[in-house]
């Protein structure tokens, strides 16, 4: 398999949809054939969801691309991630953000990526394997909030870890899709664009959704 012919076609595809240099030099440097199992490894760079283990994803490149071009990132900011997954989001977030803090609720999920990121030479990631609580208290508030999972509402425990000037990129909808929303806070209030239709794994924990018994 050629990675390198397959990335440069899938980049040349997203150069119609995303403005953000940047966004396209993390998207062509992070070799996401090592992020899938090796059954898959000849789609790594077709423009398609893949799934992973624990019944998980790992998106498609261009919805990766546009929730990170949504965060409109300079280079030194503090990024929280929900929902770490593969780690592929995770790394795209580190070559292009100060610190990343990433959440995962799935353990193996969390520790695989984990091992991976550091054999690849990451240092400005730090991994957390929560349950129901939502993001990550301690280090609050953060300049961009990326949720890669879907939820039925907005989580207010999110939205105040959101630092002012700040992006949230969060999908919301039912579980079969959502629309995906950006929020940036201001000083008293939230504007809010909607980026389009999407389909994402359900988030669970509290002010989304709970599992199913």
């Amino acid at each position: 398999m050629n990675f390198a012919a397959a990335r440069d076609v899938l980049i040349r595809s997203l150069r119609t949809q995303i403005q953000d240099k940047r966004v396209l030099a993390a998207i062509y440097k992070v070799p996401r054939e090592l992020f899938v199992s090796e059954r898959l490894q000849s789609l790594a760079y077709a423009n398609e969801p893949l799934p992973i283990a624990e019944n998980q994803t790992i998106s498609q490149p261009l919805i990766v691309a546009m929730m990170t071009e949504t965060l409109e990132l300079k280079g030194k900011e503090k990024i929280l991630e929900i929902g770490t997954g593969s780690g592929y989001q995770t790394a795209i977030l580190a070559d292009l953000a100060g610190s990343i803090i990433t959440t995962e609720r799935i353990a193996s999920l969390s520790n695989s990526a984990q091992e991976l990121l550091n054999k690849m030479g990451y240092i400005n990631i730090s991994f957390h394997i929560t349950q129901n609580e939502l993001g990550w208290q301690e280090e609050a508030p953060y300049n961009g909030i990326i949720v890669t999972a879907a939820t039925p509402q907005i989580p207010q425990a999110l939205l105040n870890q959101l630092a002012i000037g700040g992006h949230m990129v969060i999908p919301v909808g039912p579980r079969d899709s959502q629309e995906l929303f950006q929020f940036k806070r201001l000083s008293d209030r939230f504007e809010t664009r909607n980026l389009g239709g999407v389909r994402f794994v359900p988030l669970i924990g509290n002010e989304a959704w709970q599992i199913k018994q």
